[in-house]
């Protein structure tokens, strides 16, 4: 049995995207001629900081996103969560 406590990263086994939300929130963000700075900065406004960087990551499906962006970017696109969910699955 593997110790997970002294595994490094890179001995993790690659797998799929870390998120389901990422083509939509990219395709939102895009319908709205936001760039991912705008989109970070509107979050900001709302106590949720997530840098330009991460944008990109969680388009790119490599960084998870919590329950409260989630939330945020549906307050944000006007769209409901479920929409971010389901047109990502």
């Amino acid at each position: 049995m593997m110790d997970v406590q002294n595994a490094a990263l890179t001995d993790l086994p690659e797998e799929g995207p870390i998120n389901i939300v990422g083509d939509t929130i990219r395709r939102l963000r895009r319908k709205r001629n936001m760039s991912q700075q705008d989109l970070s900065i509107k979050l900001e406004t709302m106590a949720v900081y997530v840098c330009r960087g991460s944008i990109s990551r969680i388009e790119d499906k490599s960084r998870k996103v919590s329950d409260k962006e989630l939330r945020a970017f549906s307050k944000i696109f006007g769209v409901p969560m479920e929409e971010l969910i389901d047109e990502g699955y």
